[in-house]
């Protein structure tokens, strides 16, 4: 039995998708900035695109921009707020758990002079509302806080979050990475308190290559690809219409049953955790969200318990897939404070509806039978 239990890393793209996908490059492959109807249709698929997602946010098709992902989308995000924002204030405030296109973004910044503040976390991975209340002042333009973590599945408060900030300083920007959430949650960004809000859809069996930002009516970001003006000018470049399309239709197909699917998810998950949980010394990392899960398996690395894995078919992760494909210690691990024998021997296993409890019963099957052996294994070495 195969289990592809990684798709917080991507998801396996719905057929309807690829079926969608192969016409527009066979058929529908007009450049939509050109004149004629070869152009006009393919610039019909990014305009639905757009629609799909307003509607589900609840915002105006205009404030949403599509990029190439989830990593282009938070750069855009932040570089492009602080370079707009720049004389209003110098203070960006994030934390210390947030994925690599942020974390890195924020170096980089930092490297241009901005002063920015790391939130800490509890061992939950859940944001210190205190510390942030007491960081937000009036130079602060900008803060980004991930909703769902990828690596240990924590939901932060994003609401609370975006009150405490508005009421320390109405003018500061909030961000949130939603990559992980989109898909999982119904989101309304307005309601919500956030300006500014970055998707992937290879995360939602769409296409890679493929996300959006949502930027609110009057928010100030400069775009980071300069060249024809596409998107009113905000990323320019000819747009990827087959996969925005692919995104399109994703997006629409996990959100029409997307209680359902959730209620999937979290049986294959709660399946696998009280499996898990009986066994000696293997731990879970607790984080709310129905498709992901956390595991400790102490006295055996996360990378020979991953391969060990993967000889039986079973799929999973050992940090984060977008950073890299080399085995380090997780920083979002660190932040919530787990002792070195489990920093070291971290699995992350992640859900999708396609999922099923019959493959939550295999790999916990595998795991009870290899776990010991492979424990004895260092214990002799």
């Amino acid at each position: 039995m195969e289990a592809y239990f990684d798709n917080a890393a991507t998801t396996k793209v719905f057929p309807e998708v690829k079926d969608l996908v192969v016409k527009l490059m066979e058929e529908d492959y007009g450049n939509p900035s050109s004149l004629h109807q070869k152009g006009l249709d393919a610039g019909h698929y990014i305009k639905e695109t757009k629609e799909i997602l307003a509607k589900e946010w609840k915002v105006d098709s205009k404030e949403i921009v599509l990029t190439s992902g989830g990593t282009e989308s938070n750069n855009l995000a932040l570089i492009g707020a602080a370079l707009a924002n720049k004389r209003s204030g110098n203070r960006i405030i994030t934390s210390k758990v947030e994925h690599a296109s942020v974390s890195s973004t924020m170096a980089f910044l930092e490297s241009l002079g901005f002063e920015v503040v790391y939130l800490d976390v509890d061992h939950q991975g859940i944001v210190d509302l205190e510390q942030l209340e007491q960081e937000v002042n009036e130079d602060t333009i900008l803060v980004s806080v991930m909703y769902v973590n990828n690596e240990i599945g924590a939901v932060e408060p994003i609401q609370e979050i975006a009150e405490i900030i508005k009421e320390k300083n109405p003018k500061t920007l909030f961000h949130v990475d939603a990559i992980q959430a989109f898909g999982k949650y119904h989101i309304y960004p307005k309601r919500m308190g956030i300006d500014l809000m970055s998707v992937s859809g290879h995360k939602i069996h769409g296409p890679k290559g493929t996300g959006a930002l949502f930027i609110k009516n009057r928010t100030k970001v400069k775009p980071i690809i300069y060249g024809g003006g596409q998107q009113d000018g905000m990323r320019s470049g000819t747009e990827n219409v087959p996969g925005f399309a692919g995104f399109g239709l994703a997006t629409n197909i996990v959100y029409e049953d997307l209680e359902a699917r959730i209620v999937r998810m979290r049986a294959v998950k709660d399946r696998l955790t009280e499996r898990l949980k009986t066994l000696p010394d293997v731990y879970i990392n607790e984080g709310e969200a129905p498709h992901i899960l956390s595991v400790s398996f102490v006295g055996v690395r996360s990378e020979v318990m991953l391969h060990a894995l993967e000889e039986r078919e079973i799929y999973v992760s050992s940090g984060s897939a977008c950073s890299s494909n080399k085995p380090a210690v997780s920083h979002v691990l660190s932040s919530i404070g787990l002792q070195k024998n489990r920093l070291e021997s971290t699995i992350r296993f992640s859900f999708s509806a396609e999922n099923t409890v019959e493959q939550a019963d295999y790999a916990a099957d595998v795991i009870e039978e290899i776990l010991p052996v492979y424990r004895k294994y260092v214990r002799k070495k």
